[in-house]
């Protein structure tokens, strides 16, 4: 021991050396969310073998959550490990080939991501676009379907960067019609706006646990239909029975078509703490009501109501938002003359609420602000709307 002490070149770090210090704060950005209590306490169970049976029944019991939240039946209904990224990927690499064809509905640094990540896989990445506060219309989605014939169509339900919620009736049934399957990014919408996917004809349709769902950052639902499982012509040598490497997905642990079971070695705290979100009382179909208390697109201009006009001095705006807006990340101007870095690190700083600035297009030009799960209460919205009031007062403002 004394040797093997001698040896080491770098010492151990003083700072592990300190209790950990973490601070209480209101998250109200686009994500993650606050975590309710119950769901914390549920990660401090004792650990188990992601092998044994009590691990297998809460895998299969957050199955039926997702299958609920989704509203779906599909069998291929399961939580991969890691973020709304890694589900994109997972669906991504799991439906398309090098050299496929996808059609990638771009209004938003979502729709941006899914085609780099197409693109790196090696398919073939049409674009239809829109600007950021923009959304699909059926017809814009027929005309692309024609053009371009893609094997899978990419669309962004709930466009976090631009605060747009796009409308999905009749997309299905339109991509269907075109020997097409549907795609929808769903990360920043389930559970705060509706969605059902089998009714809705939604092929692929996937999530994550840090939003909504008010569960810690790491799991990402995802169901696939029976008509994306099977999708590649009967007989084909790149069939859904295929090893993974035939099929063209580069990637094992994303492989789900293939193995059609979870991935092995799955973290088991999070496994426990994904369960739990499924029995909160705003799960899915009731958290619809929850991400409507504060913003109501009835009463509300499509605007943020903290920055209608008359609510607080610089009052300004959304971003070219028009019908569908999305309702549990409100995107708002920058007021003129203020830094959006003042005004974010001030309400981090004297008020304890942390609320985030734009991505992707809007970065610069919008503040974003979440009302998600059990965060979408009218406290939480006098609480922002006091600290905006005072960072509005009180941060640096350029009369240039």
């Amino acid at each position: 021991r004394a040797m093997a002490t001698s040896l080491l070149r770098v010492c151990p770090p003083g700072e592990l050396l300190r209790p950990l210090a973490v601070p209480e704060r209101l998250l109200l950005g686009p994500g993650p969310s606050n975590v309710p209590r119950r769901i914390r306490a549920a990660g401090a169970i004792p650990l188990l073998g992601h092998m044994h049976p009590e691990v297998l029944q809460v895998m299969d019991e957050i199955k039926a959550g997702i299958q609920y939240a989704f509203q779906t039946r599909n069998r291929l209904s399961l939580a991969v490990s890691g973020s709304g990224h890694c589900a994109m990927e997972a669906a991504l690499f799991n439906l398309l080939e090098r050299g496929d064809t996808v059609l990638v509905a771009i209004n938003g640094i979502w729709g941006q991501r899914a085609a780099e990540i197409a693109r790196r896989l090696g398919a073939n990445v049409c674009e239809l676009l829109k600007p950021p506060g923009k959304y699909f219309t059926p017809q814009d989605i027929e005309q692309g379907l024609v053009q371009h014939k893609p094997l899978v169509l990419f669309i962004t339900h709930g466009e976090s960067s631009t605060g747009v919620l796009q409308p999905l009736e009749g997309l299905g049934e339109l991509c269907h019609r075109h020997g097409c399957l549907l795609l929808v990014d769903a990360v920043a919408s389930l559970g705060g706006a509706p969605i059902f996917m089998d009714q809705q004809e939604i092929d692929v349709l996937y999530s994550g646990s840090q939003k909504v769902l008010n569960a810690p950052p790491g799991s990402a639902p995802i169901s696939f239909s029976e008509r994306a499982r099977v999708w590649r012509a009967p007989g084909s040598d790149t069939g859904p029975t295929a090893p993974c490497c035939a099929r063209g997905c580069s990637t094992w642990g994303w492989s789900c078509l293939w193995r059609r079971r979870w991935v092995q070695g799955k973290p088991i705290t999070t496994i426990i703490t994904t369960r739990e979100w499924g029995q909160r009382e705003d799960t899915a179909l009731s958290s619809w009501r929850c991400a409507w208390v504060a913003f109501d697109a009835r009463e509300m201009s499509p605007c943020c109501v903290m920055l209608s006009p008359g609510a607080v001095p610089g009052s300004a705006g959304a971003v070219g938002l028009e019908q569908a807006r999305l309702p549990t990340i409100t995107t708002v101007r920058v007021p003129e003359g203020y830094s959006w870095q003042d005004i974010t690190a001030f309400l981090m700083d004297k008020h304890g609420v942390e609320i985030a600035g734009g991505l992707g297009p809007t970065v610069g030009k919008v503040l974003r602000i979440g009302l998600m799960g059990c965060n979408s209460t009218r406290d939480n919205v006098e609480r922002v709307l006091g600290a905006l009031r005072d960072a509005l007062q009180r941060c640096p403002r350029s009369r240039l």
